[in-house]
């Protein structure tokens, strides 16, 4: 007899397509039988060893966060309830080009600390991986939803050149190809660029060219954070459309904003441009988190000359009074290419996270609040945090604006991603809230998508990006990978004032047709394991 039958659900299956009632047999951990109507018809029902009443409940595919920073959290929190309870079953991590694989025994501390902010450090880890293959197999050992990994070109490059801004020469881009192709015949799904962190924002076009050739070859995709999101964010939109078009290799847009006032009402043009290179024969597509403020560290506002050699260079030009004051004038005069191209406004940047917990009266706080409170000049206050707490501090940046949001997710070629980094006394609401919050703010509020029409872009959409041939649908064969929710009550609890909060109205999330979450209720069930590319026909 069967696992598990879920009757009478209002399946909105992940294609677009409008919804329809069925009973859903799960056994083995795949989806083996659909009944429509089965009570209409008068048909045999489905027996199976569990029956579970879905009346009154969507039953969907699992959400697929393209965009996730839970690289080290899925090994050090089991439960990881920030994610299976909003329905995510799959989480796409390596992102912004730094996470924690390929390194070695000299380069990994160095990674480390330069996305302590991202994911702390991780004392409480133990990083007995080196290549890609290796930190799969760690995740192969049970985890609570899936994951799939992006190689990041920051980390390769650290590996390769080291942290100075420098070009690379023709033997190290050679070895950075090498590495790419090792992550991929590994089981990569593509690679990632952080192009305004250190180190990945030194590589010059025709260096990412070259990787994203290695990558294409293998069927993966090269998902950048971009040059700007602020002052020439078009431009380098348009420089990511044109390197892959030139290297052959799919393109996904991470976390395609247009953010800060230069960029207010522009959606229209970011659209255009993607909807040009489509029509013209580019394969792109893009991820986006319903929210207006942005999230990174405090350390990433810094111009890229300042972050040259790593952390503890960074950390003696901040010691350094002459250079500390370059450093304020770029930020503050200037417009940091760390800060997008944008003069700083320190009223906008709020201290989410610190590392150090005596530097706790922080957070909450912005800039410019702290520097108040102390009585002294907003860039006093960052630079005297950015030092004690070793650059580990995280912020948000509440610089976007909604009609954007809205024109962006409604894209074609638009799949939802949480950008979620977990770390911080007062973290991003988006960690805990993306995925409801599409469903219950953007879908039944707003009416911004249909239901059908968001449910397509936070499932079959991202797997066939990823190339998952068994994934993103409510199939006969497919993975039982599903979210039960209610569509009357599904909500983000998480709130910028309580970001930890778990969402409302998603009783029932499956990873390979056994419960991570029942009745509301993060089981002790770690049903996931990496998702590994799938190698092109």
């Amino acid at each position: 007899m069967e696992d598990l039958v879920i009757r009478d659900a209002d399946v909105v299956d992940g294609s677009g397509q409008p919804s329809y009632r069925a009973d859903v047999v799960v056994d083995g951990g795949r989806i083996t039988a659909i009944v429509k109507e089965a009570a209409a018809a008068g048909c045999q029902r489905p027996r199976a060893m569990r029956e579970l009443d879905a009346e009154g409940l969507v039953l969907s595919p699992g959400f697929i966060d393209m965009h996730a920073h839970s690289d080290l959290a899925l090994l050090r929190d089991p439960d990881h309830s920030a994610k299976a309870a909003q329905g995510v079953t799959l989480e796409v991590i390596g992102q912004d080009g730094l996470s924690y694989a390929p390194v070695d025994d000299r380069t990994l501390d160095g990674v480390r600390r330069a996305i302590t902010g991202w994911n702390g450090y991780g004392d409480d880890i133990d990083f007995d991986w080196r290549s890609v293959g290796e930190y799969l197999d760690r995740l192969d050992r049970g985890i609570a939803v899936n994951a799939a990994y992006l190689i990041p070109q920051g980390t390769v490059r650290a590996l390769v050149v080291g942290w100075e801004d420098r070009p690379a020469t023709p033997e190290e881009i050679v070895r950075m190809r090498e590495l790419v192709a090792e992550g991929m015949e590994q089981g990569a799904v593509g690679m990632s660029s952080g192009l305004t962190y250190t180190p990945g924002m030194y590589a010059d076009d025709a260096e990412l060219t070259e990787l994203c050739r290695v990558v294409g070859s293998y069927g993966g995709y090269y998902c950048p954070h971009h040059r700007s999101y602020g002052a020439g964010a078009l431009q380098a939109y348009a420089e990511m459309v044109e390197l892959t078009r030139k290297a052959g290799c799919p393109l996904h847009l991470a976390h395609a904003t247009m953010n800060f006032g230069v960029n207010k009402g522009r959606a229209a043009d970011l659209l255009a441009l993607l909807d040009d290179a489509l029509a013209a024969g580019a394969d792109i597509s893009l991820d986006t988190y319903p929210y207006t403020p942005g999230c990174t560290t405090l350390a990433a506002l810094l111009p890229s000359w300042a972050s040259s050699g790593g952390p503890e260079a960074v950390l003696a030009r901040l010691a350094d009074g002459a250079t500390a004051e370059r450093i304020r004038h770029d930020l503050e005069v200037t417009g940091s290419d760390g800060c997008h191209g944008v003069t700083v406004e320190w009223d906008t940047i709020e201290i989410s996270g610190v590392s150090d917990p005596a530097l706790a009266d922080h957070v909450g706080r912005t800039v410019l609040e702290s520097a108040g409170l102390r009585g002294e000049e907003p860039w006093a206050t960052a630079r005297r945090l950015l030092v004690e707490d070793r650059l580990g501090s995280t912020i948000l940046q509440h610089v976007g604006h909604e009609e954007n949001v809205r024109a962006i997710m409604r894209h074609r070629t638009h799949t939802g991603g949480s950008d979620g980094i977990l770390q911080g006394a007062k973290p991003h609401p988006r960690a805990y809230g993306t995925f409801p919050h599409y469903l219950g703010h953007y879908v039944r509020e707003l009416g911004v998508l249909s239901l059908e029409e968001c449910v397509h872009h936070l499932t079959a959409r991202p797997a066939a990006r990823l190339r998952l041939p068994d994934r993103g649908l409510v199939r006969e064969g497919y993975r039982a990978d599903l979210v039960l929710f209610d569509p009357a009550t599904v909500a983000a609890g998480a709130t910028f004032e309580q970001p930890r909060t778990l969402p409302l109205g998603i009783p029932y999330v499956l990873v390979d047709g056994r419960f991570v979450t029942e009745d509301g209720r993060r089981t002790d069930v770690l049903a996931g394991r990496a998702v590994r590319r799938t190698p092109p026909c």
